[in-house]
């Protein structure tokens, strides 16, 4: 299985946010405010409190909460890493396909990653770039992450470029390959710690729009790892 394959797996498993007893401002608000989600937002009336929503997938229940903790989130749905963040609904929108990500909202998101991985200083990191000349103006980041504690980074592109030099531990990966070429991803094992592992994974479909997903589930990430040690191991320097 491929990053592309995993990708369009996820997306296969599309989820419904049914409203109840809501307003169409309210209802048009939350379709807005996931939008770029592969979520369908429904509205029904039922006999019960007002203004709650119920989270499903494939008919079965995962979830609810009040309209107004859903919307106190606000409209920013980028990724928050951290546990102690996260919210009723968007705790489980994990896995769920975003859409027509532009590069300023896929770098907000790699960020969060790379965050964490510099708060933690240890473990692995994984991040593809696509191509050479658009890791050369991050290699300063890198560099940083690469010289943080035990933290052990490796950067992933396609040949466009001259391979940055660098004196810190940090791995560059020069591959030929469409799907390094074409995916963007950040990948931390957490430290070796299950509830700290996280990753990004996307593919540019359309010229800087990107489609993807985020995940905290420590097998995704296990995946991942063990997908980008088998496939690609020739390394630059």
């Amino acid at each position: 299985m491929s990053l592309a394959e995993l990708i369009r797996g996820v997306e296969a498993y599309e989820k419904t946010l049914t409203v109840f007893n809501s307003d169409e401002t309210t209802v048009d608000s939350l379709r807005t405010q996931f939008g770029d989600r592969n979520l369908t937002v429904e509205h029904e009336t039922a006999t019960g409190p007002d203004s709650y929503v119920v989270l499903s997938e494939e008919s079965e229940f995962v979830t609810a909460a009040s309209v107004a903790d859903v919307l106190a989130t606000g409209s920013d749905t980028e990724p928050e890493l951290a546990s102690d963040t996260y919210r009723p609904i968007l705790d489980h929108l994990d896995e769920t396909i975003f859409t027509s990500y532009d590069t300023e909202q896929m770098i907000a998101a790699s960020r969060e990653i790379e965050d964490r991985a510099w708060r933690l200083g240890t473990g692995k990191l994984h991040a593809g770039f696509q191509k050479l000349s658009i890791l050369n103006p991050q290699m300063d980041i890198y560099e940083r992450l690469a010289s943080e504690g035990t933290l052990n980074v490796h950067a992933y592109a396609t040949p466009d470029d001259d391979v940055p030099h660098h004196d810190t531990d940090l791995t560059i990966h020069v591959e030929r390959s469409d799907e390094i070429r074409e995916s963007w991803f950040v990948v931390y094992d957490g430290g070796g710690v299950d509830v700290n592992k996280c990753a990004l994974v996307a593919e540019e479909r359309e010229p800087r729009s990107f489609y993807g997903f985020w995940t905290y589930d420590a097998e995704t990430v296990d995946w991942l790892l063990d997908y980008l040690d088998e496939t690609y191991g020739v390394l630059a320097q």
